[in-house]
């Protein structure tokens, strides 16, 4: 095999691998366009659960949390990426939780890449496969509540609830999900008026608020993470462009010397003719 059919065959299979790293891209950017219309809907409902928990709690103080909890009251759930091709998203999550102060939560750890990573880690309890597309997003709720119930029910319940993860940003922040703090201060003077009883009013705001909470925390992590395999990509594919760019070249200037050859040969054939006619 000639070193120019080498190089034939790598072009056409550099050029596959940017084909499907195109599409990969592709998807990546369908994907972040779609949560931005999710977010901003997912941003109206969580603000005015908040503001609505703010003016129960301003009058109704015996709902509060207490304070900060200790190791086994705490739960702390990890979102991860399930695919690759994303940089270091899964490290930085990693490295925000080797940050943490000395009380080691319970970990419920979601997305098979992250999972791996820390798979030594005895603080984990739970490992969830994660979502890829929106559209996965509630399936994985259903399995983190079913997760969430479970670890309730052990000989120790948490009495906190923190999720960290990816913001659209880039950057990784923690996010207290339970005890619900108020937002801020109450929009009234005087006491929301319940066709509830506090506690039961309080019980089904919590329910509300997680199931609104925790699919913008998802939709916030896959958004950043399709923005890093973006940015990836974007990388790869300009490395590759530059590699198949060269390739051709040589390519090229490989075929002009096999046709000088060829000439050369023409020629010399073509001499050696007039001379055994002569």
């Amino acid at each position: 095999m000639s070193r120019r059919t080498e190089i034939e065959q790598r072009l056409r299979r550099l050029d596959e691998i940017a084909d499907i790293m195109t599409a990969m891209k592709t998807l990546a950017l369908i994907e972040t366009r779609k949560f931005n219309r999710f977010m901003v809907n997912q941003r109206r409902l969580i603000e005015s659960i908040e503001a609505a928990s703010s003016d129960f709690l301003a009058f109704h103080p015996a709902f509060r949390g207490g304070g900060q909890g200790e190791g086994e009251s705490q739960v702390l759930i990890l979102i991860g990426s399930e695919r690759g091709f994303c940089g270091d998203f899964n490290e930085a999550i990693v490295a925000a939780l080797e940050s943490l102060p000395s009380i080691r939560p319970r970990l419920v750890v979601v997305g098979r890449r992250l999972a791996a990573k820390l798979q030594n880690r005895p603080e984990v309890r739970v490992r969830l496969d994660g979502p890829n597309v929106a559209e996965e997003v509630q399936p994985v709720l259903n399995r983190l509540m079913t997760a969430l119930h479970r670890l309730q029910m052990e000989s120790a319940p948490w009495k906190r609830l923190s999720v960290m993860a990816h913001d659209p940003e880039g950057g990784v922040a923690s996010h207290i999900l339970l005890p619900i703090t108020p937002a801020g201060k109450p929009a009234f003077a005087y006491p929301p008026r319940l066709n509830l009883d506090p506690p039961l009013f309080f019980a089904e705001l919590t329910e509300h608020y997680l199931f609104a909470k925790l699919p913008g925390l998802f939709y916030a992590s896959l958004m950043a993470e399709n923005r890093r395999r973006l940015d990836h990509m974007e990388h790869a594919l300009r490395r590759m462009d530059a590699k198949i760019e060269d390739l051709r070249r040589k390519s090229n200037a490989l075929r002009q010397e096999e046709i000088v050859e060829e000439i050369e040969i023409i020629l010399l054939s073509a001499e050696s003719l007039l001379s055994g006619e002569n």
